[in-house]
Order: C-alpha cells, then structure tokens, then sequence
C-alpha cells in the first residue's frame, strides 16, 4: 500500500486543488471527486478518493495514531472492495485549510476527512456536542454514543447537512502552561488559554480566563510567541506538534479528563450516495472496523503522553473525578446551558446525551 498513498507534499496536485477550492469551486475535476450529476463508477473501474486532516502524516505502521487509521481504513476498505476503491491519504492539512474541510465536504469537494467535529460549530451549531466541557468523562461513555439516542439524532443532524460519519473516533484531552499548572478551575483566572470549542471557552471564561480560538495545528506557534499561556488539546496532538518543547506544567488525560473530543471519519454524503450499495457498505464496516483500533490508540496515548512530558521537565498532574465534578457545575451553568438554548436540535441532542452514563 506504500506508494498509494499521497503525502500530499512536493507535488503540484494538492496546491491545484487547494487553488480551486480558494477559487470556490463546488467540484473538482481530479482523482477522487465526483458530482451528483456524474455517472456511478462502471462495474469493475477503479475509484480513488482523498481522505483529508490537519495532523502530521506518517506510515500505516507509525505516527500519528489519526494519520495511521485513515491509512489502515482505506487499506481494509481496497481490500473489501477488491481494488474497486482506492485512496490518497493527505496530511497537515496540505490539500486544504483545516476550517475549509466540513464546508467541503458539505459541497462535495471532498471526499472524506478525519475532522475534530466542533471546529464546524460556527456553521452547524449542534457538532458542538462534540466537545462539550466534563459531559464525557470516559472511553466507555463515549463509545456508547454511536448506538445510543444521542448518536441517532447526531448522524441524522449531520446527514441533513450533507455529511456521513463513517467511523466514530474520540478521544480525551488535557492542558498544556507556559505558566503555571492548570488543574482547578480557580486556576485558570487570568489565563490566556485554548480550549477547541466554543462550549469550552465558555466554561474557560466562566472560570474567569480569557480565550483564544484556532486548530491545533498552529497552537505551538501561539503558545512560542506569548500569545496564549495554556492549551487544551488531546494528548495524540501535544506529542505530534511537540508542544512539550514549551510547556513548564501539563495536565494528563490518564487518569480522568472533562475533555473529549468527538473527532470521527466524515464522508461527503454527495460523494457516499453515488457509490453503489457494496461499496457504501464496505466504507461502512471499515469505519466501524476502525472504531477499536482509535479508542486503544487514544488511551496509549494519554498514558504516552504523560511520560513523554515528565521526561520533557514539565510538572505532570492527574486529576480524579472530585475535580471533574468541580469543572462540570461550572460548564452545566455556562457551556450546556448557552449550547441547549441555541435550538430545539441542540436542547435534544444535550437531553439524549445525559443519559448516557
């Protein structure tokens, strides 16, 4: 599989692309994209779709565990369609700007990315269910979410605006200072820190911070030049973009954490539906497939995390479900609150997730 996949870098194709979709292009005419008014792929021709992410790209064996699984997802499904479907993986976000992805895919002019969900809430409201401040506090909890009633009206949310989740993939977070440790809610007064959702920075500034909004991806640049002081992300990001390079004190995610992030394998739903019903189907079990593989990657990489910043000189803190329990009473009051009241979606979609426990 080595050479099918696309890294995305030193070639002319991803900046072709990248230059027609900064043009507004609602489709491009290169591998892997298809419009509503193109025929299905004939019985038996090959198909090539680009998979998008704004996280270092590695091997199917190393790096980043999020690059590895769009690698290993578009190695099982090849094989489940007998080479009928095939993938170019790009990474960092070189075919396109992180934000730009969602609203590709709405369009149609892309295929599929592994997208942290709430990076869309500006556009769609109710994806900011997922990273909502100390609602999911554990791997179990949120793996019940697929299934669950909160899960259906989700998919069902994201289908009506153009998009299928393919594989749900979460994973927990912590913080990262400059400054000082983040671990009580009264520490974060005065604090300039990212939190990666609207709903987060809320509970921040209830907890009296100020906050900074940007993609993981350029956190390190903030955090280099002063402009932010602590940054909540998941602990597969602080090891990718090196952040232990800069911070003095780090909060790990082994333990418990009130920061999950919902970071799924989204499909255009322009793209999904041309496709015949045996290729759907094989994209389908592949996600589900890869579900396993992200939650395992995700929990070594907490503990992983937490060593690599020890090693580093930063002061590592665990924090137990008494401190949890403290930033919960003040993201119900601020986050949930503000979230459930933005639209009937938004106030079911927060009902049926409390009842997953």
């Amino acid at each position: 599989m080595g050479n099918k996949f696309h890294s995305g870098s030193g070639t002319s194709k991803p900046n072709a692309l990248r230059r027609q979709l900064l043009a507004g292009s609602a489709a491009l005419p290169f591998v892997g994209v298809t419009t509503m008014s193109s025929p299905v792929a004939a019985q038996g021709a090959t198909k090539t779709l680009n998979i998008s992410h704004q996280f270092p790209g590695g091997t199917i064996q190393a790096g980043d565990f999020r690059d590895r699984l769009c690698r290993k997802f578009a190695e099982s499904v090849e094989k489940r369609t007998k080479g009928a479907l095939k993938f170019q993986v790009y990474p960092g976000s070189s075919l396109m700007k992180t934000n730009a992805q969602f609203s590709a895919l709405r369009k149609g002019a892309l295929d599929i990315s592994l997208f942290p969900l709430p990076y869309a809430g500006g556009e769609v409201p109710e994806v900011n269910i997922g990273l909502m401040p100390a609602l999911v506090t554990s791997y179990e909890q949120a793996a019940k979410w697929k299934t669950a009633e909160v899960g259906r009206l989700l998919t069902k949310s994201l289908e009506d605006k153009g998009i299928v989740i393919l594989s749900w993939i979460w994973q927990a977070g912590g913080v990262a200072s400059k400054t000082k440790s983040l671990v009580l809610p009264e520490d974060a007064k005065g604090m300039k820190i990212r939190g990666g959702s609207r709903e987060f920075d809320l509970m921040l500034k209830a907890a009296g911070a100020s906050v900074i909004s940007l993609p993981s991806n350029e956190i390190y640049a903030a955090m280099q030049t002063g402009a932010m002081d602590a940054a909540y992300t998941s602990s597969t990001s602080f090891m990718s973009f090196k952040l232990e390079e800069l911070a003095k004190a780090f909060t790990s995610a082994r333990n418990k954490s009130y920061w999950f992030m919902l970071e799924p394998l989204l499909m255009s739903k322009q793209i999904f539906d041309a496709l015949p019903k045996d290729q759907r189907d094989a994209l389908m079990a592949a996600g589900a497939e890869m579900e396993k593989f992200g939650i395992e990657a995700a929990k070594d990489d907490d503990k992983t995390a937490a060593l690599a910043y020890a090693r580093a000189g930063s002061k590592v803190t665990d924090i137990d479900a008494t401190i949890v329990d403290k930033w919960r009473v003040i993201a119900r009051e601020s986050a949930w609150k503000d979230y459930s009241e933005k639209n009937e979606n938004c106030a079911a979609l927060l009902r049926a997730a409390e009842k997953v426990v």
